[in-house]
């Protein structure tokens, strides 16, 4: 049980400590190899034929903006 408990408070410690350093930064998480962006791929889907899935998204996203431009444009 001792073991138990003083391997959670270094656990605690150890997150506590990158919790500070987070907010001390104020510098956002980011991979050691530089991501995507370093690859060249400039998004997670980088396909000429996005797949079923992908239209329906972005017809919905498409939608919601159409919605939100005459919800701006509705005189009242």
């Amino acid at each position: 049980m001792q073991t138990f408990l003083l391997v959670f408070i270094m656990m605690v410690i150890g997150f506590a400590a990158m919790a500070i350093g987070y907010m001390v930064q104020r510098k956002s998480i980011s991979g050691s190899c530089g991501g995507l962006g370093a690859m060249g791929i400039e998004k997670a889907c980088d396909c000429d034929n996005p797949c079923d899935e992908k239209k329906a998204h972005m017809a919905k996203h498409e939608r919601r903006e159409k919605i939100k431009e005459w919800q701006k444009n509705q005189i009242n």
